[in-house]
Parts: C-alpha cells; structure tokens; sequence
C-alpha cells in the first residue's frame, strides 16, 4: 500500500463531483416531475420499483422510502421477474424502474408485459433517449456528466443522483398526502422513532394505587416510612378529602433537616413542596422525559382529565420502554 497516497484529495474529489451531480438536478424538476406524482397519487395499487445491479439497491432504498412514507411500495428485481415474480405487479399498480443507460436487458425484457397489462411506467434513468426512456409513460432525467470513479465504471454520481431524485419524489408525495408524523410512527411500531411518538404516559406509568401518599397531619417518620415503601423517592401529601395538596421528597427531608426542624414534632404539610411537577396521562411518554430533564426530577405526579392524580412515572419506566 502506499502509504503517500493522497487519500484526502481523492476523497474531497468524489464528493465535489457527487456534490455537482446533485446541484444539477433542480433544474430537471419540472413537468415530467409533476406527471411522474399524479399517476403514483392516482395509483390505487402500489409503487412496484425495479433496477438491476446497483440501480437495484437503490431502486430498494427508494421503495422502503417511499412505503414508509405513506405510498405502498415494493421492490420487484427484474431477473427474478422474468421468472414469476413479475406476479408480484398487478394490473392497479405503478412500475418505476431505475437505469442509468436506460437499456438495461432485464428491464427492457419486461416492457411487452407491462405494455400488455397497460400498466404505467416511471423511469428514472441517465439517458433521455434511450430505449427505456422512449418506452415510459413519463422519464424522469437523472443524469450526469461523469461519474465519481477515476475509470468512468463504478456506478457512483449516477447512483448518488438516483437516489436523491428517489428522496424528492418520495417526500413530494408524503407532503401531497398530508402524511403526519403520527403517520409515520404508525409505519414504525418496532423503532425507538415509533415509540417516541406512539407511547403515551398512561401506556408507561404506574396506576393510581401505586401512589404513595399520606395525610398532611402525619409527621415526618410516616412521610419517610411511605416514601421508603413506595420506591419513587417521594410521596404525596393529601388532605381530609383525599385530595393532593403537595408532595414530600427526599430533597424536602434535606431542606428541613437543614432549617433545624424537630423531625419528631413536625408535621409533613408543614415542609412540604405545594407546587410539584406532573403531567396529563395522554402526553406523549417522550414528553414526560423532556420535563424530567428540564425540571431535573426523575418521578412526576402523572393526572387525568380531572386533573386529579391518576398515576406516577418514573425515568426508569421510560427508559424500560425505550422512548428516552
């Protein structure tokens, strides 16, 4: 290996050439862009994407984009589909096949097919007049002037362009469907994302018996002894009807132990805190984590629609439902 390679020059060099290829796209954004939406918008079926070699992977990535952005897709490869996976593609749904020469064999094979069938095609490819492009009910330009490899071979601009005009397309229709950020989570039940903005407080949170109070006439060693039993390194102070009216914790028991209170003869409503941090059980459980950390607290009060409290909640619990 040489070790006097200039490995930086090179590097800085495909970038600034991928960079280029990229900065030429927005002026190919125009009608054909706006034609290639409306169909997959009026598709009733699904975005069935294709592309061999490395168009195929990014021709892949571009259908989980698209899928996990509110329009169906699937990837289908067109070698597997001349052998019966193109049973895959229906009569109600849209082809977008990926080629940068637009003459790629086992596309080009599929056409009489699709033709028959009168099923749209997309394509998305280097060369406006190619045989693939001729063939396509709308051709997006995703062409370069060269590519980054030093031989010309390597698939690299061309693919980098694909990709990014893939990402446009496909957050063009996320913003035409008004998909929302529930939306999304819904499509990722599995990842933290999902459950950052799925997971709600009542989901996470221990009910209401798990609430640890006492009167506001009990003394100090009755507050410490609930505090103890309960785990959640407070507890709530409440009045002759039941209602909350404070909290003691563990930082009160330091506050009055400071001020020379007599922890024997006094009384916990005396030193507690009236004001304490909660939140409503419908917050989103990310939410409780935000307060936590802002507040500086790990437990919170958690509340109904009443807005008496219904629960208690811990930085522990969301931490055990992967939201933080």
């Amino acid at each position: 290996m040489n070790k006097n390679f200039p490995f930086i020059d090179s590097a800085l060099r495909t970038i600034e050439i991928e960079r280029s290829a990229i900065a030429e796209l927005p002026a190919r954004i125009g009608a054909d862009f706006e034609q290639a939406c409306g169909i997959i918008l009026s598709c009733s079926g699904r975005v069935a994407v294709t592309g061999m070699g490395k168009s195929g992977h990014i021709g892949n990535k571009i259908a989980s984009t698209l899928a996990s952005t509110g329009t169906p897709a699937l990837y289908v490869h067109p070698s597997e589909a001349a052998h019966g996976d193109i049973g895959m593609i229906t009569g109600a749904d849209v082809v977008l096949a990926i080629s940068n020469s637009g003459a790629t064999d086992e596309i080009i094979a599929l056409l009489p097919l699709l033709r028959r069938r009168g099923i749209p095609l997309i394509t998305m490819t280097g060369k406006a007049d190619s045989d693939l492009a001729r063939a396509a009910t709308v051709n997006l330009d995703a062409g370069v002037n060269e590519e980054a490899c030093p031989l010309g071979l390597a698939p690299t601009s061309s693919t980098t362009a694909a990709l990014v005009l893939g990402d446009a397309l496909a957050m063009a229709l996320l913003e035409a469907r008004g998909f929302s950020s529930e939306d999304f989570a819904r499509s990722h039940p599995g990842g933290q994302l999902g459950r950052r903005l799925l997971v709600k407080v009542k989901d996470v949170m221990h009910p209401r018996a798990e609430i640890p109070r006492v009167r506001g006439e009990a003394g100090l060693s009755e507050a410490l002894l609930e505090i103890s039993a309960g785990g959640f390194g407070l507890t709530t102070i409440t009045d002759s009807a039941g209602r909350v009216i404070g909290v003691f914790t563990d930082g009160d028991l330091r506050r009055a132990i400071d001020a020379g209170r007599d922890i024997a003869r006094t009384r916990v409503d005396q030193v507690m805190s009236e004001r304490f941090v909660h939140i409503d059980e419908n917050a989103l459980a990310a939410e409780a984590a935000r307060i936590m950390q802002e507040a500086k607290v790990y437990v919170l009060i958690v509340t109904g629609a009443d807005g008496e409290p219904s629960g208690i909640v811990k930085m522990h619990d969301l931490l055990q439902a992967n939201v933080v």
